[in-house]
């Protein structure tokens, strides 16, 4: 037989039901928000804690600042976390219901 047979017969030919459009578009904009080390290591941080001001995440990352600053817009503007003002600091916040989306669409794959 043939590898390529073989390979064909070993996979599951069940048919499977596609996401739509709109869930593989927020599926990619969240794993690319999460794709990267850094970014990974601010949404654990912020997962361990109730919320934390932009130089907290600083001190736990081996960053500058604004390399810290960057990924954290990066962040927000996937909707992974939250950042509120307060006073001169911006302080952030896991948006759990993201974060269960984005686990419930990665799931789903």
């Amino acid at each position: 037989m043939s590898t390529a047979k073989k390979r064909q017969r070993d996979c599951d030919s069940r048919p499977v039901k596609l996401p739509d459009d709109a869930s593989a578009g927020v599926l990619a904009k969240l794993a690319w928000a999460v794709a990267h080390p850094a970014r990974v290591r601010i949404v654990r941080l912020l997962i361990s804690r109730e919320a934390c001001v932009c130089g907290e995440i600083v001190a736990e990352l081996p960053l500058a600042q604004s390399t810290v600053s960057q990924h954290l817009k990066i962040l927000k503007e996937s909707g992974l976390i939250q950042g509120e003002i307060d006073g001169p600091k911006v302080c952030y916040c896991i948006n759990r219901e993201m974060l269960s989306e984005l686990k419930q669409l990665i799931a789903a794959l």
